[in-house]
């Protein structure tokens, strides 16, 4: 068993950084995957970016490209999300997710285990 716990949300202007956190109970987590998805009101889930197990590979939502940076520490157990020149657009509730796999997805349906969300708001 896994559980994920996200920090770092908040209210942002637009142009502004945040760096959300997802640290992760259990012993597995050097051998997880890890993603961070975001949602939304009246939207899907959808992908940001993931983090291969040993941190070699890190896919990106084309939308956030050149602009959020993931990272892990895996003897600290935490995930990180670094977003740089935050827009309105990226508003949403951001949630960290697991996976039972060190290699890393880019749907929901990859992930088996899911924190519960911190809200990121950005005004414009």
């Amino acid at each position: 068993q896994v559980e994920l716990v996200e920090s770092g949300g908040g209210l942002v202007q637009a142009g502004g950084s945040l760096r959300l956190s997802c640290v992760a109970s259990g012993r597995t987590f050097s051998r997880n995957a890890m993603g961070w998805f975001r949602q939304a009101p009246g939207k899907e889930r959808e992908f940001v970016a993931a983090i291969s197990s040993g941190g070699g590979s890190a896919p990106y939502a084309d939308s956030v490209k050149g602009r959020f940076a993931i990272s892990r520490d895996n003897a600290k157990n935490t995930v990180y999300l670094q977003m740089n020149s935050l827009k309105p657009g990226d508003t949403a509730v951001y949630y960290c997710a697991a996976r039972k796999s060190p290699v890393p997805g880019r749907t929901r349906y990859d992930y088996y285990y899911w924190g519960q969300g911190t809200q990121v708001t950005v005004s414009s």
